[in-house]
């Protein structure tokens, strides 16, 4: 007997022609991201001084605060010669880079989907953009790695390095493994979080309830964070044509401005943090904040220690019970009519609590780096320091709740004397 093996199916033209368009629209989400964020470090970095560093490490340096920005890990290397040693640690996320890159990725992700009905449609396109941009933080991440040789200077402390053979080198790597991890969860996150707020993608029934249920407190949000933003970035514009360092201004803008920001919005609701600076490292914030950080022993952040060096600092919880209010009554304004005020306190309260949460988990920052020699300690010589920020965790969030109920409660009333449609999806 004699068997043909059948021919292969040929795949229409028409479907093939729209598999490899498929693809091709997943780079946008992905290209418009990482490059919204790679331009927005490398001009802070620029503004910073990093323009001038040796051996060409400026892109070098622009990657690693992109990977550092999605959540990923670079770690500080070092190697000072037999007889002496290094070691260090770095965490912190340039959040200006983090906002851009997630308004950019979620808006060009969200742009297509509004002709894609149906959980296949978008749960494909979900997983085009993932491998795409798992491939594109890869290469930022393998890019993200230099080391720079320290000069010891002339002196006693030259002449003991060259004695013991001691020839500090510094730099950086990132984990890419763990970057590739972090990075991934960062980028479901952002996506889930667009889904959740946008009003004009198609779902099935079951998460398009889910979906009208959580969108106005999770838009709400979103609003606050960018009010605060739009705020910060007014006046960090106004202190960089006034003030007398620019650059600065401009550095701090486009690297750390939200880190800056969000950190007062938790001191606004009596949230109190913890920190300390050492050495040549340093935080780009206000002087009164530098100035309490830099005391001998660790210094605790609230509004009741830092108006003992500047009474303005009380205008923040000014700002937290006029803007929380605002954002309670967007949330009930943008619910069904249904909703009754206890709920819209609740979920305010429960809002909140997530967002500060959101904020001490991305706001701590920790770097240090130190030489010594022999095991006896830091050589000096603006060679060693660190400098660290953490928030009392469980402090802040117990005072996010009751602020949530409050201003839920006020805002629900506030909504209720206003015309509604009935529905959140009408407004």
């Amino acid at each position: 007997m004699i068997t043909r093996t059948p021919a292969p199916v040929p795949v229409p033209a028409e479907e093939w022609t729209a598999s490899r368009l498929g693809w091709v629209q997943a780079l946008a989400p992905v290209l418009n991201g990482l490059g919204a964020m790679v331009l927005t470090a490398g001009l802070g970095l620029w503004a910073a001084g990093a323009g001038d560093l040796p051996d060409g490490a400026f892109p070098r340096v622009v990657a690693a605060t992109v990977v550092t920005a999605v959540g990923g890990a670079v770690e500080l290397t070092g190697d000072a010669g037999d007889l002496a040693g290094a070691a260090g640690g770095l965490t912190v996320m340039p959040l200006s880079v983090t906002l851009v890159g997630a308004l950019v990725t979620g808006a060009s992700f969200l742009r297509p989907l509004r002709h894609r009905a149906g959980a296949t449609g978008t749960a494909g396109w979900a997983a085009r953009v993932a491998l795409l941009w798992l491939l594109g933080l890869g290469g930022l991440a393998f890019a993200a790695r230099r080391t720079f040789a320290v000069p010891l200077g002339g002196g006693t402390l030259a002449d003991i390095g060259a004695a013991l053979g001691a020839a500090p080198k510094v730099g950086f790597r990132a984990d890419v493994p763990l970057t590739l991890l972090v990075g991934l969860l960062w980028l479901a996150g952002v996506l889930l979080l667009a889904l959740l707020v946008s009003r004009g993608v198609p779902l099935p029934a079951r998460p398009a309830r889910l979906q009208e249920s959580v969108r106005p407190a999770a838009y709400a949000m979103v609003v606050l964070l960018l009010a605060f933003v739009a705020l910060g970035t007014v006046t960090g514009l106004v202190v960089a044509v006034t003030g007398g360092e620019p650059t600065r201004s401009l550095a701090l803008v486009l690297l750390g401005l939200p880190n800056l920001v969000w950190l007062a919005l938790t001191l606004g609701l009596g949230a109190t943090w913890e920190g300390r600076v050492d050495g040549p490292f340093g935080l780009p914030m206000p002087h009164v904040l530098d100035q309490v950080l830099r005391a001998d022993e660790t210094a605790t952040l609230n509004l009741s220690t830092l108006s003992g060096h500047d009474g303005r600092v009380w205008w923040l919880l000014v700002a937290d019970a006029v803007l929380l209010p605002a954002a309670a009554f967007l949330m009930a304004a943008r619910s069904p009519a249904r909703v009754r005020a206890w709920r819209h306190a609740v979920h305010m309260a429960v809002a909140v609590a997530l967002t500060v949460l959101m904020i001490l988990l991305t706001g701590r920052i920790s770097v240090h780096y130190g030489l010594s020699v022999l095991g006896i300690g830091d050589l000096g010589g603006n060679l060693s320091g660190g400098l660290f920020l953490r928030p009392r965790l469980w402090g802040a969030l117990g005072l996010a709740l009751p602020w949530g109920l409050v201003t839920g409660f006020l805002g629900a009333v506030a909504a209720g004397r206003v015309l509604r449609r009935g529905e959140a999806g009408d407004r």
